[in-house]
């Protein structure tokens, strides 16, 4: 008789308890390259940020730095290098300020040329117009930046987490008390 294979025995079914178990649930995987945090970039980071320079052209003009996004990035995962870089900024702010002195102070001379019927004049003048651009630019963008310490706009308000200030219209009394005046003279008279 011819030998036949032996047919494998079926596996036997087992049997879930009913109770539902869970296996530990893994962390979903981040998708992209992951960010390389190194303490050394943030601290030239905010080198910079306290001497005025954006953050975005300290980005740009560093081989090897990140993108400014990345940055973010690295502020909204770590309290402390996001206070690190707001004190930096702060300070940058008066940077930018004494900036402004600096560039009111010192005379910048430049050719400008004037068309005239016998062709063109060059003239060497300081660049006052330039100047003042360039010192209002800056004022107008620290009050964006930081409208409380540079900002025009004046209020009236108290101090920071203290209790409003009351004002009292005097006179909408005085008004009162002269419309009963009038009423009363009126019911004598």
């Amino acid at each position: 008789m011819p030998e036949t294979a032996k047919k494998p025995a079926k596996a036997s079914k087992t049997t879930k308890p009913m109770g539902k178990t869970h296996a530990p649930a893994k962390p979903p995987k981040k998708t992209g390259r992951p960010s390389k945090y190194d303490p050394e970039i943030a601290r030239i980071i905010c080198e910079q940020l306290s001497e005025g320079i954006p953050l975005r052209q300290i980005c740009r003009e560093n081989d090897g730095f990140p993108a400014w996004r990345t940055v973010y990035d690295w502020m909204g995962r770590d309290e402390a290098l996001s206070a690190s870089i707001a004190r930096a900024r702060d300070i940058g702010y008066d940077a930018i300020a004494e900036e402004c002195l600096l560039i009111a102070d010192n005379m910048e001379f430049g050719q400008k040329q004037v068309m005239t019927d016998q062709g063109t004049a060059t003239t060497i003048e300081d660049m006052l117009g330039h100047r003042k651009l360039r010192i209002e630019t800056r004022l107008k963008l620290l009050a964006k930046f930081h409208p409380t310490k540079y900002g025009d706009k004046l209020g009236l308000h108290g101090v920071e987490g203290a209790a409003a200030i009351k004002t009292e219209d005097t006179n909408a009394n005085k008004f009162l008390e002269v419309i009963k005046n009038m009423e009363m003279n009126k019911r004598a008279g």
